[in-house]
């Protein structure tokens, strides 16, 4: 009897509009449990549990340990309640079940639901299944996301984290109360602007006296916060933190929300205007009185200047970095010309990082140096290049023609869904949410098919530096274009070394993508 190593795998999300009971993580496991009991062939290699994370999409901790185990061949059997444990994006399982899993040797168990890709291909009422928990999933979205619109226009606060300064109430979490240690550093933060001190100076003077940052503070409180805006190390005060501080309407005391949409249920969330976020007044105790907080914001107007990027721009704009905190480098003008040091020293001094100091002009010999040493190793330039783009151009073509194959199949079944309709096979509010379902994935294949269109058109030989290459064999000087098109990312070290890393390898293959070469 053949042996498969197993992941249990388990998810509950209330979002979703999983019963509590029924679908509990508890309950998952008692099934789960029972059913290796019953099927010997299964040895467990271990459960795998998402509590409190959608299924809407596959970006959860517990699902990408147990994808990184099948990579490593720890697990060769995924074993889930139902399919709606699994997930609740059709297109997305279907890739899973269809796909990865069998390219993988995977086999796939919903207990439930009594698929078992062992034992046969998956039944016709499969895609359906998984089609009803997607549609199920987009309407508890809707209403959850209904819900908490009407919360916030009624002035309750529906954040996962309170504002630095505030704390939620414990009687009522949908209320802030003040944090006395964190408002004090906040009027603090605006009496100093208010007297005149600038952000970066504000952002010094409370890292020299040890201020925890707010996400700091809020990590040593105890809570899990996750700032997505900073870098992984960075723990301490920086401009950027106390501009925004300055720019909080909660500390007037007004309930400010609703600063970005997620327009879809998959879809990345978009800034909103500030004219359009949900602002309502006095719905918490003020940090900072109404006439400083306008003091404030009339002073934030004034000291807005605007810079001459055209002048002001460096080659090496965007692709510099400290090689140690990973801050962008700053430029700074002295007599003996233009410096590159690190953002952190700069702006915060060297209690954070040190000063990683590099001149242009021996930055700007060692980049094109060493682009022309990897140029110099290539015999042929034209042959290697055609060879090069012929690859790529016979891959969009076999793209075009899968994604047109697929085109006419969802064409195909929506006229099927309409017959079904005009039969009395199907009902209207279904054969709608088909249509929906459908014209959307035609779009998206017409767009995917319009951008293969033009990449087609496009010829990487036109690059203005490989039309340089091709004509004089090497690199004769260094501007902003030839470093877009040829630099990811470029790291300066404190001992002197500098690491560059390069892009073009997609196009010429001269290096891999995700390498680096040191300097």
């Amino acid at each position: 009897m053949e042996t498969w190593r197993t992941a249990a795998y388990l998810r509950l999300s209330r979002e979703d509009g999983d019963k509590a009971e029924s679908d509990s993580i508890a309950n998952q496991h008692k099934q789960l449990e029972q059913y290796l009991a019953e099927h010997p062939e299964l040895e467990l290699a271990d459960y795998y549990a998402d509590d409190g994370y959608t299924g809407t999409n596959f970006d959860r901790p517990a699902f990408r340990r147990m994808e990184e185990d099948i990579h490593q061949g720890k697990v060769n059997c995924v074993l889930v309640k139902d399919l709606s444990r699994f997930g609740r994006d059709y297109i997305e399982m279907g890739r899973y079940l269809e796909k990865v899993f069998p390219a993988q040797g995977v086999r796939f168990i919903a207990a439930n639901d009594h698929v078992d890709s062992e034992r046969g291909r998956y039944d016709m009422l499969l895609p359906m299944k998984n089609l009803f928990n997607t549609q199920y999933a987009r309407d508890i979205s809707d209403k959850v996301r209904s819900a908490i619109h009407t919360k916030q226009r009624r002035g309750e606060f529906v954040g996962a984290f309170a504002s630095y300064g505030y704390q939620k109430d414990p009687d009522n979490h949908n209320h802030l109360l003040i944090d006395p240690p964190a408002a004090q550093v906040v009027q603090r933060i605006f009496d100093l602007f208010e007297q005149g001190e600038g952000k970066v100076r504000i952002a010094k003077l409370l890292n020299a006296e040890g201020v925890p940052s707010p996400s700091e503070y809020k990590r040593l409180s105890g809570e899990r916060y996750h700032n997505g805006r900073r870098l992984g190390q960075t723990t301490y005060w920086t401009y950027a933190t106390v501009h925004r501080i300055l720019q909080n309407q909660m500390y007037a005391g007004d309930m400010e929300q609703g600063r970005a949409l997620r327009p879809t249920m998959h879809g990345k969330a978009k800034q909103k205007a500030r004219a359009d976020w949900t602002v309502v007044p006095h719905t918490h105790e003020a940090i900072i009185d109404r006439a400083q907080w306008e003091r404030v914001q009339e002073l934030l107007g004034k000291r807005t200047r605007q810079l001459n990027f055209e002048q002001n721009q460096s080659p090496f704009a965007g692709f510099l970095r400290c090689g140690d905190c990973g801050r962008a480098m700053v430029k700074t003008r002295s007599d003996g010309g233009i410096y590159y040091s690190c953002g952190s020293y700069k702006r915060y001094g060297p209690t954070v990082c040190s000063k990683h100091s590099i001149s242009h002009k021996v930055l700007e010999e060692i980049v094109l140096a060493d682009l022309n040493r990897i140029i110099a190793a290539v015999q042929d330039w034209k042959k290697l290049a055609d060879e090069r783009v012929e690859g790529p151009r016979r891959s969009v073509q076999a793209e075009q023609s899968r994604l047109e194959i697929r085109l006419e199949r969802i064409q195909e079944r929506k006229k099927r869904a309409y017959e079904d309709y005009q039969d009395g096979l199907l009902g209207r509010e279904d054969y709608l949410r088909y249509r929906e379902d459908y014209e959307r994935q035609e779009k998206t294949l017409n767009a995917q098919l319009e951008q293969l269109a033009q990449a087609g058109e496009s010829d990487p030989l036109h690059h203005p530096w490989v039309e340089a290459l091709l004509r004089y064999g090497k690199l004769t000087e260094l501007d902003r274009v030839t470093v877009a098109e040829t630099i990811k990312q470029i790291r300066i070290f404190e001992d002197g070394h500098v690491e560059i890393t390069y892009t073009f390898s997609n196009e010429l293959g001269l290096l891999e993508a995700e390498g680096g070469i040191t300097v």
